[in-house]
């Protein structure tokens, strides 16, 4: 299972993450008015701290929909994987993918006005998305890093329509594990995706509770023991 914490702001998140066993960091930039939004100098430092790390993989996750902007930062910061959390068309997967080696994590929203994003999905596919992640869409519309659980009935009637592997994100936490038991036993979950749960009562990204959700959901770590 892969975890992977979005959000990071600076070398020293970039360090407790590492410690803590993470996979993927999520770096924002293209995110308006975002508490984590980062430059292309400060997502280029922060990426060659990820590039150092032990095991990190830097991930771009951006609502941006312009395709030469995002290879442009792709390219200046060194991600290779981009995870398009806005609704951005599957076009803009094809041009991404069109000539590159990145990796497109495309996010599916869940909630009530997100129907006509879900009859996009063939789409999305045939357009070279490599995986998805599914989020849950917060009361008042914002989207990502809400803290807003997500149901599992709907996050499996979703991947049952896909082909590709996913991620789960929404309100993840340390204890609530069990409450997602379909979604873990289905044969294209890939990992979870923690931002909330994963700070201290001051916001900052901590080892101490990356390493709480890891234990709570299983995930070996590198040993191969569950801590």
């Amino acid at each position: 299972m892969l975890v992977k914490i979005c959000g990071a702001t600076s070398a020293s998140d970039v360090a407790s993450l590492d410690r803590a066993g993470v996979d993927l960091v999520g770096l924002w930039h293209g995110v308006p008015g975002g508490r984590a939004n980062l430059t292309i100098d400060r997502l280029a430092m922060l990426t060659e701290a990820v590039h150092r790390s032990a095991r990190l993989r830097p991930v771009l996750v951006t609502f941006l929909d312009d395709a030469e902007a995002l290879r442009a930062a792709t390219a200046a910061a060194r991600v290779r994987w981009v995870q398009l959390h806005g609704y951005q068309p599957p076009g803009l997967v094809r041009a991404l993918k069109a000539g590159t080696d990145l990796t497109v994590v495309k996010v599916l929203h869940l909630g009530a006005d997100t129907r006509a994003e879900r009859s996009l999905i063939p789409a999305y596919e045939r357009a070279g998305t490599d995986l998805f992640l599914l989020d849950t869409v917060a009361g008042d519309g914002r989207l990502g890093s809400t803290g807003q659980p997500t149901d599992s009935a709907a996050v499996t009637g979703i991947a049952d329509r896909l082909s590709r592997p996913f991620l789960l994100a929404g309100g993840i936490s340390a204890d609530n594990r069990e409450d997602y038991r379909a979604v873990l036993d289905h044969p294209l979950f890939l990992g979870i995706d923690v931002d909330t749960a994963a700070r201290d009562p001051d916001g900052r990204l901590s080892t101490g509770r990356v390493t709480a959700v890891r234990r709570g959901w299983r995930v070996p770590d590198a040993t191969g023991a569950a801590r």
